[in-house]
């Protein structure tokens, strides 16, 4: 028996379709509120010339990539689609023949288990009239030479650019709404939110400013960068800014085993540093216990402020705070009610980082901090644009290893490595 949506949180409805099979083709998607309905984001794009189920593959993608990007890893999803062939071949219970769409279908099933799908539900034509509507809007345009823009709008069509691997084009916020980039929170991580548009804030100071402090050597300075592990708003996808939770058991573990491995060659640090915030410095202790070496607390790594919205889940601002909410993720300058923005936070975790660099050269630095702080000195290291936030997964307990050299540039040896974890 399919299981019922109310396990769910968030609904998917999708569908394509080809003007001729194989004709010109669009696909349609909607993510819906379990519990009301209410629209959290819309994508359709014109996909050239193909046949019916390619584009309904399609719209399935871009379905379950916007829930990724909404709710990230491990959200509950009931997935509604007129196309009987995807739903059975999802659900398992018909083969893939097709050879030509095998690819699609182990692109949509990789998503899927990134996820967790309460139910592959085929629903009449009639009940899929959202998704149908959106597909047709995205083909219509293209017959115009135009591009589909949330709410049914069109624009000039301009030559594609190069996209990061897994985006989905043609994502929107419903009805109009400013472009919204993925919550960079410490538990609402960005995850695999690439088609999510981020902020267009200028980065020409980032950008003109060298990566080294000090005269030329050879000798690199090591940073270490530690994310912290589990707390109770983690486990419920809540902001967490300065609140102040403390770890898990499941989080001490993770603290743990990471201290294990930094105790170890070739990690083990010269000095430790943390974030004020309990959880950091919970994290970091685990790893002092284990080297011996003391720790020393800097307040510049300290997560954002999310002022008003600490300790809500993404979908409670979006009801209670939908306007500023919308201004947040549109620029970096724009801070959440009472809390400070991505642009202040910048400034001052540059600042920190320029410090460490400095004052520890051609030293190791174990730094125990947050999601945000540490995407933005990954950012600084790779003279990328605040936009490439918004293009980063960060697990809890991982690290990234960046390495600075006075007379070069700094290099991003590893990312994202939870290697200790398994």
């Amino acid at each position: 028996m399919t299981p019922s949506s109310s396990s769910a949180s968030y609904v998917v409805e999708a569908d394509g379709g080809s003007r001729g099979n194989p004709g010109p083709a669009g696909y349609g998607a909607v993510v819906k509120d379990a519990s009301d309905g209410q629209v959290l984001a819309e994508a359709a794009e014109a996909i050239g010339v193909t046949t019916n189920n390619v584009a309904e593959y399609r719209g399935l993608i871009a379905g379950l990539r916007a829930v990724l990007g909404l709710a990230g890893e491990g959200a509950s999803v009931a997935v509604r689609m007129d196309s009987k062939l995807v739903v059975e071949q999802m659900a398992g219970r018909w083969k893939i023949k097709n050879e030509g769409l095998r690819p699609l279908a182990l692109e949509a099933q990789g998503l899927a288990r990134r996820l967790r799908v309460t139910e592959w539900t085929w629903i009449p034509r009639e009940r899929n009239q959202h998704a149908d509507r959106l597909a047709n809007e995205a083909m219509d345009a293209a017959a115009k030479g135009l591009t589909w823009k949330a709410g049914g709008s069109a624009e000039p069509a301009a030559p594609p650019l190069a996209e990061p691997a897994g985006a989905a084009p043609g994502l929107a916020r419903p009805s109009g709404a400013a472009p919204s980039a993925p919550q960079q929170t410490d538990l609402l991580d960005a995850g695999d939110i690439a088609e999510l548009s981020a902020p267009a804030a200028s980065v020409a100071a980032a950008q003109q400013r060298g990566t080294g402090w000090r005269p030329p050597t050879r000798v690199a300075t090591s940073l270490l960068l530690l994310r912290h592990g589990e707390t109770p708003l983690s486990v419920e996808r809540r902001f967490s800014g300065l609140g102040d939770p403390e770890l898990t058991a499941n989080g001490l573990a993770q603290a743990a085993a990471a201290a294990e491995r930094l105790s170890k060659e070739p990690y083990r640090p010269d000095v430790i540093v943390t974030s004020p915030l309990r959880r950091a410095r919970q994290t970091a202790e685990e790893v002092a216990r284990r080297t011996g070496l003391p720790v020393e607390v800097v307040e510049d790594l300290r997560e954002t402020d999310f002022g008003a919205w600490e300790g809500h889940t993404f979908t409670e601002v979006r009801r209670r705070w939908p306007a500023e909410l919308d201004a947040w993720l549109a620029d970096p300058d724009v801070a959440p009610p009472g809390g400070e923005s991505f642009a202040a936070a910048a400034g001052r975790v540059q600042a920190a980082g320029e410090r460490l660099v400095e004052q520890y050269e051609g030293r190791t630095v174990l730094a125990v901090s947050h999601v945000t702080p540490i995407k933005l000195l990954l950012r600084f290291a790779l003279m990328a644009p605040p936009q490439s936030l918004y293009r980063m997964h960060l697990d809890l307990a991982c690290l990234s290893l960046i390495e600075y050299y006075a007379d070069g540039p700094a290099v991003v040896k590893s990312f994202n490595d939870t290697a200790h974890l398994r």
